[in-house]
This record gives C-alpha cells, structure tokens and sequence, in this order.
C-alpha cells in the first residue's frame, strides 16, 4: 500500500481525456484493492455522471466541500466500484471562482478538507480546463499533477503554461508539488501524426512522459454513455487493458517516490 497520495489530474486544454483518465485510472487503482477518492472538480460534471451518480443523487457537492458546510467523508459516496469513492459536482461550482473570491484562503479550501483522507488512500482530483481558482486550490492541496496529452498537432502546445503554473505554486503555496508524469491519449498509431507526436514528447519531455500510452478506443468512448469506467464496460477492450497496464505504472512511480522521500 502506498502513502495518501492527491494527485490533480489537469490540462487547461478541455478534450484530452482528463475526465477518462481521472475515472478510468481511479476505477484500475481500486480493482488492485487501492482505496481510490475521486474528487470531481469540473462544473460539467462529467466524472460524476460517468460513474453513475446522477445529478439527482448529489445531495452534497464538492462546492459544499469548499465553502467548508460538509467534511470530506459526509460528501464522499460510494460508487459500483467497490473501493472507489467519488466527491460529486454539479453546475454550481461554475460560480466558484467568484463567490470565493474574496475567501481568505481562498487557495487552499480543498489542501483543508482533503487532510482529512484515511492514511494509503489515493485522492484523484478531476480538474476543470482552466487554469483558475478551482485548479489552483487543486494543485495547492496536490502532491502531485498528472498531465493528459492527446496525441494531437497542437498538443505540446500550451503544456508550458501549465507546467509554469505547477512551478509558481510549487515555489508558492505548496512546495511538496511535483509533476506526476505525462499520459499521452487518444493515440492512433496507424496515423503518422500520432506517432510523432509521441516522439516529440518524448524528446522533449523525457521520463516525464509514461510508457503506457493509452489508444483511441471505441469502448472508452462508448462507456460514459453507459455511465461506467471503460474497465467495467467492456473490461477486455484495449482500452481497459491499456489503462490497467498504465496504473501499475503509475503506482510504480508512487512508490518509488514514497521510498526516495
């Protein structure tokens, strides 16, 4: 069992599958018997209806979370996958960045709440596609950030601001933050752009960028709308398969942080 790690999943690019990884890797890390938190930090949602958590059942939100009215486990509910938690959002978080404004602390509203889950348990935060308030309270309370990058023309394109802003906060607020790694997505090795896209990753960015590379996926597509992780959809798919392999890597690398600490 690895130490309590919180890992912010971002990208303020929106379409790489952040979301995917966010409910995929949290659903791969529970099937090893990991206790798994996944905090929904997007407005849309969409982590929360692809694990089956129905707006209608959302009785506590991660909004309610960070104005401080509920603690983390009165909001945090069980979902299908067994050892998997999930902190629900709803379209009222959209407004956060203004109503908590004027909060003091107002960067570090989740680093509080977030203390308070049980030792070797993984906190995954699904951020939003932007770099504001909401992220930053994210990688405030992070140990680390993991970077989903599609295997796309323009998707080394912008990486520089995030990783600025992983570095102004890691110099700020929280000095513990690191980058986790990066997970390229959506990858077609049968087109030529795909793979040069990796390449340049990989020339670029080095051991950041993980082995796994997670392949474009007619199932992965095809689970949100069945409101389930791809792993519980079709668990043979390539894409479940890929996502597996990908979290054994990736506790490979909590682990070996863990030892080096």
């Amino acid at each position: 069992m690895v130490d309590q790690q919180i890992i912010a999943i971002a990208n303020q690019k929106g379409g790489v599958g952040k979301t995917t990884t966010a409910v995929n890797l949290g659903a791969a890390l529970a099937e090893v018997g990991i206790p798994t938190i996944l905090v929904d930090l997007d407005p849309q949602g969409n982590a929360s209806t692809g694990l089956g958590i129905e707006a209608d059942e959302r009785h506590f939100t991660v909004y309610d979370l960070l104005t401080g009215d509920v603690d983390l486990a009165k909001v945090a509910v069980e979902t299908d996958i067994a050892n998997l938690k999930l902190v629900p959002s709803t379209s009222d978080l959209a407004s956060a960045d203004v109503q908590l404004a004027q909060v003091v602390d107002r960067t570090r509203l989740l680093e509080k709440q977030l203390k308070a889950a049980p030792e070797g348990t993984v906190v995954l935060i699904d951020c939003p596609p932007a770099l504001g308030l909401l992220t930053v309270n994210a990688m405030v309370a992070a140990t680390s950030v993991l970077v989903p990058l599609q295997a796309e023309f323009y998707a080394l394109e912008g990486l520089s601001q995030l990783l600025a802003t992983v570095k102004q906060v890691r110099h700020g607020a929280n000095p513990r933050l690191r980058v986790n790694g990066i997970l390229l997505t959506m990858s077609d090795y049968r087109n030529n752009l795909s793979q040069q896209v990796e390449a340049d990753a990989r020339e670029t960015l080095g051991d950041l960028v993980y082995t796994t590379v997670i392949p474009r996926n007619v199932r992965v597509s095809e689970a949100p709308s069945h409101a389930q992780p791809v792993l519980a959809y079709d668990p043979l798919s390539k894409g479940s398969i890929a996502y597996r392999k990908f979290a054994s890597e990736f506790v490979g690398r909590l682990k070996l942080v863990s030892e080096n600490a």
